[in-house]
């Protein structure tokens, strides 16, 4: 049985909304590529978003459901860079 210590948390979701995990030995398989690359990606994103965000946030007319969908949207970005932020710490050595 693979511990937990052992499993990456990787990058995405499965069907059902649970976290997916991936048990390997090695960080250069497919899989572990696809995460890394995944969580680059994610990670730019956010960093792209959080500009548009301050733009939006210092429009004065910004309306009420311009901010709910920035608000959406901001949850979805710190739910990925949160996500990678976990990931990345549980991989970090003892």
């Amino acid at each position: 049985m693979t511990s937990h210590d052992e499993l990456r948390l990787l990058p995405w979701s499965g069907p059902d909304g649970k976290p997916c995990y991936l048990s390997t030995g090695e960080s250069g398989g497919y899989l572990s590529r696809l995460a890394d690359n995944i969580e680059s990606v994610q990670l730019g994103l956010a960093n792209d978003f959080l500009e548009h965000a301050l733009g939006v946030l210092s429009d004065r007319q910004a309306g009420p459901d311009g901010l709910r969908v920035l608000a959406m949207d901001m949850s979805g970005r710190l739910r990925d860079v949160l996500r990678v932020a976990v990931s990345r710490g549980h991989r970090l050595p003892s």
